[in-house]
């Protein structure tokens, strides 16, 4: 897999609806998978959605998630710009490039569905996701 820039977007509990909608417009494939999937199936957002991702036949990306639980969902400022592939080396130097000078979120490590996963803001304010996968 190459390398993929995309917008992920934050919902504030209608990200199902949200992805779905996209999907009827843009047509393609969508993949969700909830909270409860990933170890908390006895937690209130269970079905919720932890990770949502829209490819279309035209070759656009697009990621949505609800809101973390304790994280605050403040439209205009609900997306982030994702970074993903498998070519490790790339995508850490893009990491470390765009950490620098900012702050980290979630620090670049491997994560519970198995990738590598880090959050930051960029020093000009702009939230950045790197997933880096498997080869």
């Amino acid at each position: 897999m190459t390398s993929r820039l995309n917008p992920y977007i934050s919902f504030g509990g209608d990200a199902r609806q949200a992805m779905e909608f996209y999907k009827e417009v843009f047509g393609g494939t969508l993949a969700l998978h909830t909270y409860g999937e990933f170890g908390q199936g006895g937690a209130p957002e269970a079905d919720k959605i932890m990770h949502g991702m829209l490819e279309t036949p035209r070759g656009f990306a697009l990621m949505g998630a609800d809101a973390p639980p304790g994280t605050e969902h403040t439209p205009g400022n609900n997306f982030s710009v994702s970074l993903s592939g498998d070519d490790e080396a790339e995508l850490r130097g893009y990491w470390e490039k765009l950490s620098a000078g900012g702050s980290v979120d979630v620090p670049l490590e491997k994560q519970m569905w198995g990738d590598l996963f880090g959050m930051c803001t960029d020093r000009f304010g702009i939230a950045w996701m790197v997933n880096i996968g498997e080869e």
